[in-house]
């Protein structure tokens, strides 16, 4: 089967066509027939090698797939080697899905739907009636985070974007305002996935008790050292949030999707499909996410 292999550490050239072998379900898997897999900026690092937990060497990238199973059910799985045109998952991380949901928006609702769900009822533990500044809000996680903090009762929720065209997305899907440091006000809750200056200008903006979620470090820069005293000035928090963990507990992947299926379903959530480029091309994908040249979820098409 054709699928894109990772023989060296590296960046997107690392990613190479290749003819690999099928794989071979076991015991509680099935294998699918991918429709398109989902690119993750995680799946950038692990590349570089700088993820924790990275894969051995080589490997088939790809974490997330909607497609087929043998027996003709539309799904989308958590996997490994989804890079491809078939891929193995676990019949504990699939789920059926909606055969009107396109794929684009099928992939958003998986993985970085699930990490803006648990970033906020999980992590941040958002209250009805709290204000949330969402970083990188036109990127798969943030334009979910924009609509679900509204969903789940925020009184205002601020965006940080990079471009015009973000700003019109991030403003589009119901953020009150596009922020830029230092904020008018204090606010209840952050989610970063910058990291560097953003971390840090976030968690000073914060009110009262307030938290700043920590999932990420797009900016490659270095975090100002934690100082507990200045926590406890703020009367603040920091969380850090990483989703496989989440996703081990009972109720962490079937419930949450299914609230995000049925809320897209009733058209109070638009999860935004953005680029797409053939499995051939997948460097070309994982070059224009880390250069933050696109806007909502990549997907590949075998």
């Amino acid at each position: 089967m054709r699928a894109i292999q990772v023989d060296r550490f590296g960046g997107p050239e690392v990613l190479t066509p290749r003819q690999v072998p099928e794989p071979v379900p076991g015991p509680g898997q099935s294998l699918i027939t991918v429709e398109a897999a989902g690119v993750n900026f995680a799946d950038a690092l692990q590349a570089e090698g700088s993820y924790e937990g990275a894969d051995q060497l080589p490997y088939v990238p790809g974490r997330e797939v909607v497609g087929r199973t043998a027996d003709g059910r539309r799904v989308a799985a958590l996997t490994r080697g989804g890079y491809a045109e078939l891929a193995l998952a676990d019949d504990t991380k699939t789920i059926d899905v909606p055969e009107e949901l396109p794929a684009g928006q099928v992939l958003a609702l998986l993985m970085q739907g699930l990490t803006a769900w648990h970033l906020l009822r999980t992590a941040a533990r958002l209250q009805p009636g709290e204000s949330v500044v969402v970083h990188s809000a036109a990127g798969g996680v943030g334009s979910l985070a924009v609509q679900l903090a509204r969903e789940f009762g925020a009184s205002w929720v601020g965006a940080e974007v990079s471009t015009s065209a973000k700003r019109e997305l991030a403003l589009g899907l119901g953020a009150d305002a596009v922020v830029e440091y230092p904020l008018d006000k204090p606010v209840d809750v952050v989610l970063d996935a910058v990291g560097g200056r953003l971390f840090d200008e976030g968690l000073g903006s914060l009110a009262v008790s307030g938290r700043l979620v920590t999932y990420g470090n797009a900016s490659r820069a270095g975090f100002t050292p934690l100082d507990p005293a200045r926590l406890s000035r703020l009367g603040a928090s920091v969380v850090g949030f990483w989703l496989r963990p989440v996703l081990a507990r009972p109720g962490g992947f079937t419930e949450p999707l299914q609230e995000l299926f049925s809320l897209t379903g009733q058209g109070r959530l638009r999860p935004v499909a953005g680029a797409e480029y053939p499995l051939a091309e997948a460097g070309r994908a994982h070059a224009d996410l880390l250069a933050r040249r696109t806007m909502g979820k990549v997907i590949l098409r075998p």
